[in-house]
């Protein structure tokens, strides 16, 4: 290397390295400092206070004054968790309700990412947009119009009503039925664009190969399409699976109160009681429970890039 090209070097090498850093300091800023805080309030007991919990961190009493603070915190937040059966049922309904959404979003967005990636080429950005079209609405405005039409007297009543499909008007508004239809209309996107892009980048010579060697359509579909589709499916899944589970507005609004969602608990917890440290202790059980999926997920992509997949 020569004195000239030595600067354009170090130059190079230090913008690698601050485009390397900037998303590991996003990371430690909007995520880790959070949830070290979350994290330490959780240990923390409840106090009519403010801020309601004790003890707080004096940086400017010394060394003896940290070590009392340490010598405070307990874990008698995450043991109310496990005693108290109202969490339990929570975290228990949240879970049941994600799994269940996910395995909709599913059987409804793979056919249609898989519509949309077999349509002609000139048609795909249309069918794209209208996929996204919902996005340009407020998230908010999209559930009060699912709460107009799931009234009683709502546009869907009337038209089973006006189809004779019903003699009287059932009830949607605060059902798992009401929960159900809000998710799946809110996330279904999230599960259909990562299928989509998956199969849009199919080889059509598998297939032609597959028939080539007599493999009938519907299990070259299952054979190939399938497995290819693979990585879409999983991301689709948990893109949708992981908000579902703290949702808390759609439960809140579509759902009723005898039941509670995980997220709906949360806010109780943290709005309602004041209870912080045991709202902060829901928080870091939630978020440990859904790091559980990530992690798997990046343990089978780390051995399919092992194979060679």
């Amino acid at each position: 290397m020569t004195p000239a090209t030595q600067p354009r070097a170090e130059a190079r090498s230090w913008g690698q390295r601050l485009v390397i850093l900037i998303p590991y300091l996003w990371l430690i800023a909007f995520f880790l400092v959070p949830f070290l805080i979350v994290f330490k309030i959780s240990l923390s007991q409840y106090a009519t206070a403010q801020p309601p919990y004790l003890p707080q961190l004096d940086i400017t009493g010394g060394f003896e004054t940290l070590r009392e603070f340490v010598s405070e915190l307990s874990f008698a937040g995450y043991a109310r968790l496990v005693s108290d059966s109202l969490y339990l049922s929570s975290y228990g309904r949240s879970l049941a309700i994600a799994l269940a959404s996910t395995a909709m979003l599913l059987v409804l967005g793979f056919p249609i990412a898989y519509g949309m990636a077999r349509a002609p080429r000139q048609w795909q950005g249309v069918l794209f947009m209208l996929i996204v079209l919902p996005f340009w609405t407020s998230f908010l405005i999209r559930v009060y119009a699912w709460m107009t039409i799931l009234q009683r007297d709502g546009l869907l009543n009337q038209a089973l009503l006006a189809l004779g499909i019903v003699d009287t008007p059932p009830v949607w508004i605060s059902t798992d039925i009401a929960i159900f239809i809000g998710i799946v209309y809110t996330y279904l996107p999230f599960m259909v664009l990562p299928i989509y892009a998956t199969l849009e980048r199919m080889d059509e010579s598998l297939f032609e190969a597959a028939a080539d060697l007599g493999c009938p359509r519907w299990k070259a579909f299952w054979l190939v399409t399938v497995p290819l589709a693979l990585p879409g499916i999983i991301a689709g899944s948990l893109l949708c699976f992981i908000p579902i589970v703290g949702e808390f507005v759609i439960p809140d609004l579509l759902g009723g109160s005898g039941a509670m969602m995980i997220g709906q608990t949360l806010w109780l917890e943290f709005f309602g009681n004041r209870d912080w440290p045991a709202a902060s202790a829901v928080a870091v059980v939630l978020l440990a429970l859904l790091i559980v999926p990530l992690v798997l997920y990046q343990h089978v992509q780390a051995r399919r890039l092992e194979r060679g997949d």
